[in-house]
């Protein structure tokens, strides 16, 4: 079964469809119809719709508003816009906009069962299950995992592919989960380095007094506790890769010694005075504006323009809706191995809930998503309701706050429970989190800055 929303002010047009839908014997066609671009737009984002046929001119909006909403909501559905003017250039920039098709009215019955026919056989639409990925787009194993359909990632990729071969310093930045450590296991895969050592260290997780031994190595003796000689992740990196995650959260007192090892690929140890000559390949990751920090004194300007060489920035999983079919595919063929299971795939439903979720926590959100569905659904089939509860936000609303505003309550209010939990303790808190003491007092100066 197919469902179609009609969206048009004229009640002829909508009964014309009617009776053109009704006479259709190849989809069936659940019809459903709207007058206002307000209206449409609430169906599209109550209900599960396969297909839109939009009219251009709305007593409240335009086709063109339709088309930009209902693609932000879910970019799967299939638009057609229709139009009372037989013009070349409105329905070439109708296409470009990004509708599927376009028709000119009075509508003619053939031409319309010819493209509802044509739409449903293409695949286009989500139907039982969800959408095989488009032949050729999927990554290859070589990119170490990273799956993708569309032409946001396949442009970071293609960009990425490009620079793997150079030993130039990389700074990938993005959200958290959007796959930074991916993407740099994928051009270390691709550099002339693929057979040497890719080491990561993730400097929020370090303890500021372990930080530098961490990355550079340390004497015996060096400090309290310091037994034994210790090399840090520099040499172990030696010949190959390096990569740095969270490098805005380096401690401001440590960065002259980064900034000396990847200009001149030199080290010391912690308590020794013998310069070491490495050759590393440096891959930064941050989800901070490294830029804003510099203005704010806590990153140095010359480590700031010594690291930016080639920036690679990741989109959220918001912004490549497109890539969610695939996305769940490959994350459900993962977690049937892992737990014995043969899930075939998800409902209509299942996957219109996760085409309106904004998700915050981007792919990695979506991987845990999907790994509690697998392990907890019935059948072979996921269902809406073996979905945790998510958000199905109207975009077209006006939203009083940017979504940083929003993402700041959010971690707001994830920190303050922690810390009524461990009664204040700090130390208690950070632990419940899954960081370190450091990275939650770092969290609580930028969340309360007048603190």
């Amino acid at each position: 079964m197919m469902t179609i929303l009609a969206i048009d002010d004229d009640p002829a047009q909508l009964e014309r469809l009617a009776l053109i839908f009704k006479h259709l014997q190849y989809p069936h066609v659940e019809y459903l119809t709207a007058e206002t671009k307000q209206e449409g737009l609430q169906i599209a984002h109550d209900q599960v719709i396969d297909l839109v046929f939009t009219d251009l001119r709305l007593p409240d909006g335009d086709g063109i508003e339709v088309l930009n909403a209902i693609k932000q909501m879910n970019p799967m559905i299939p638009i057609v816009v229709m139009t009372a003017f037989s013009d070349a250039r409105e329905a070439v920039e109708i296409l470009k906009q990004g509708a599927d098709d376009y028709l000119v009215k009075p509508t003619n019955a053939e031409e319309i069962e010819k493209m509802v026919l044509r739409i449903y056989e293409k695949g286009v639409l989500i139907r039982e299950a969800f959408l095989p990925p488009a032949e050729g787009k999927e990554s290859s194993p070589a990119s170490a995992g990273i799956i993708y359909q569309g032409n946001k990632m396949a442009q970071v990729m293609q960009t990425a592919a490009r620079c793997a071969e150079s030993d130039a310093t990389i700074v990938v930045s993005g959200e958290s989960g959007t796959g930074k450590e991916l993407v740099a296991r994928f051009i270390h895969e691709r550099s002339l380095r693929k057979n040497q050592p890719f080491v990561a260290v993730n400097i929020s997780a370090l303890a500021e007094s372990l930080a530098e031994s961490e990355l550079f190595g340390h004497k015996k003796g060096a400090f309290t506790g310091a037994d034994t000689d210790r090399i840090g992740r520099f040499e172990m990196a030696n010949g190959g890769t390096l990569f740095i995650d969270e490098i805005g959260d380096i401690p401001v007192a440590i960065q002259v010694k980064l900034l000396r090892a990847i200009q001149f690929g030199t080290i010391e140890r912690l308590g020794e005075n013998t310069p070491r000559q490495l050759n590393v390949r440096i891959i930064a990751a941050t989800n901070r504006n490294l830029a804003a920090l510099v203005e704010q004194g806590v990153f140095r300007k010359d480590l700031y323009y010594r690291i930016n060489v080639i920036t690679l920035e990741l989109p959220p999983l918001r912004h490549r809706k497109e890539d969610i079919p695939v996305l769940v595919e490959h994350f459900i063929n993962k977690f049937n191995e892992r737990n014995h299971r043969n899930v075939r795939g998800l409902s209509r439903e299942a996957m219109n809930a996760l085409m309106h979720h904004d998700f915050p926590g981007n792919v990695r959100e979506l991987e845990n998503i999907i790994e509690r569905a697998v392990v907890l659904c019935r059948g072979d089939i996921i269902l809406e309701r073996d979905l945790p509860p998510l958000n199905k936000n109207a975009p077209w609303e006006t939203v009083d706050k940017t979504y940083e505003q929003q993402m700041a309550e959010f971690e707001r209010s994830l920190i303050e429970k922690a810390l009524n939990d461990a009664k204040g303790n700090k130390s208690a808190a950070a632990r419940a989190l899954g960081i370190t003491e450091r990275h939650l007092r770092s969290r609580l100066e930028r969340l309360y800055p007048t603190g």
